[in-house]
């Protein structure tokens, strides 16, 4: 039965089915017809016994209806007067247009991305069935916001055998990955009075930008050479802290030179300043062991945030930071503010896979596979230059001098390559000189191999 009622929008209609409850059917009606605007703030309703008659239900039934609602802050009603449309109850805003939806390219070059298809199933599997039946009934509560002590054991122990650093449990927060990591590093930084932020230049692209807004510091860039982050450059900008990545830097792909270590130490010292030092990918080199990590040779001025987004996959997100030890409070006390800590259940399974042997397997057969990877893209790419470290899962490739950095880009695409320039990671965008950042950690080198070739004329 549909009805209009007199004196209302005549949009609005309300069909009863007899075979259902009433009151669900009133209730849910007038709340959509609320939500989507057909009742307007203000708008007068009928008397519970006008709506009643037009309705044939007991009068009794509106009432609890219009109860209901008004408990819900959709109506009110005062004393003496009808029922109206209360003032909060307004139609929702109109979704924003939606974002231009990239084109799916078959071969996509894109960086950042690990092999997804090589995610250990079989040992998280088993990792979980074992915290599953082994952890205390303790575990299940919110626990420390720092994180599990066991898992903050277990990794001090691998960042000291692995990376070189001199990590105690205390000094490590367990957070949700590098984002995370670097927001509450520099909210810390910010309360401690460093004001300006340095960030390589080529280096990040917008998460940089918005951890320095929600900071509240200013982010300045600083240029990457052959050897590194300039140090000298780095000394004029007034900044207190600086975060890079001396491993394997993003993009460029180069390594730190020893002289810019002890220079940036020594910066730091001089300046009361901090390292945030990204260790993003520095398990992955393929021609000998990679550098140890910065935060060993000054612990008490470097932050090392580390995740398992590119050792295991970013969808567990899960990482840390080492903390130097007289601000490691301030950084688990932000982190505690922020969001009470990160999953439990998946910090020990974490902890259990590298307990095992089972993480270290995985990133030895990972290293074996990504070099053959980047093997296929040097030789899929032939006289073409490529920059930077035999490491990680992307390369640079240099293009002609002459080239179009953005012409290869769209050409390639429509061949159904996705390229990425070297511009979108530099702070002006300067297209000069033109370059490639080629991620090839999610294809296979089959792949690799058919996509280079289908694009091979644009590259040289």
């Amino acid at each position: 039965m549909a009805i209009q009622w007199a004196g209302l929008s005549p949009a609005l209609l309300l069909a009863l089915d007899r075979t259902l409850p009433l009151r669900a059917q009133i209730e849910g009606g007038l709340r959509e017809s609320i939500r989507a605007g057909r009742l307007r703030v203000g708008e007068r309703l009928p008397s519970s016994r006008e709506l009643a008659r037009e309705l044939g239900v007991s009068r009794g039934l509106v009432q609890e209806c219009y109860g209901q609602l008004q408990a819900e802050g959709y109506l009110e009603t005062r004393v003496g007067s009808a029922t109206r449309v209360a003032p909060c109850a307004v139609a929702p805003p109109s979704p924003p247009p939606k974002a231009a939806i990239e084109p799916e390219m078959k071969f996509n070059f894109r960086p950042g991305v690990p092999d997804l298809a090589s995610f250990p199933r079989g040992d998280w599997l088993w990792a979980q069935r074992e915290t599953a039946r082994t952890a205390p009934t303790s575990a299940l509560d919110y626990g420390d916001p720092s994180g599990s002590p066991l898992l903050r054991e277990v990794l001090a122990g691998y960042l000291s055998r692995v990376r070189g650093a001199a990590s105690a449990p205390a000094d490590l927060v367990i957070c949700t990955g590098f984002a995370q990591g670097l927001n509450l590093v520099l909210k810390v930084l910010a309360r401690a009075g460093v004001t300006t932020v340095a960030f390589e230049d080529p280096g990040y692209d917008e998460t940089s930008a918005v951890a320095a807004r929600w900071a509240g510091v200013t982010a300045v860039p600083v240029p990457v050479d052959e050897k590194g982050i300039k140090v000298t450059a780095l000394a004029k900008t007034g900044a207190r802290a600086v975060v890079l990545t001396p491993a394997h830097q993003w993009p460029t792909g180069v390594v730190l030179a020893p002289s810019r270590r002890r220079e940036l130490v020594a910066w730091a010292e001089a300046n009361d300043g901090y390292l945030v030092e990204d260790d993003y990918d520095a398990e992955f080199r393929y021609d000998r062991e990679p550098v140890g990590c910065l935060q060993g040779l000054a612990p008490g001025r470097v932050f090392q945030l580390g995740t398992v987004s590119k050792s295991l996959a970013p969808a567990v997100r899960l990482g840390w930071i080492l903390c130097p030890a007289t601000i490691s409070g301030d950084v688990a006390g932000e982190k505690a503010r922020d969001d009470r800590g990160s999953p439990g259940l998946d910090q020990l399974v974490l902890a259990r896979l590298i307990e095992s042997g089972r993480f270290d397997r995985h990133l030895r057969r990972m290293r074996t596979l990504y070099a053959s990877r980047r093997a296929a893209v040097v030789e899929a790419l032939g006289g073409v230059e490529i920059g930077g470290l035999a490491a990680g899962f992307h390369a640079v490739a240099h293009l002609a001098s002459g080239a179009s950095e953005r012409a290869v880009v769209d050409a390639a695409a429509r061949r159904s390559v996705g390229f990425y320039g070297m511009s979108r990671y530099r702070s002006d965008r300067a297209v000069k000189p033109p370059r490639l950042v080629l991620g090839f950690g999610n294809l296979s080198e089959r792949h690799i191999r058919q996509g280079l070739a289908s694009v091979a004329d644009l590259l040289r």
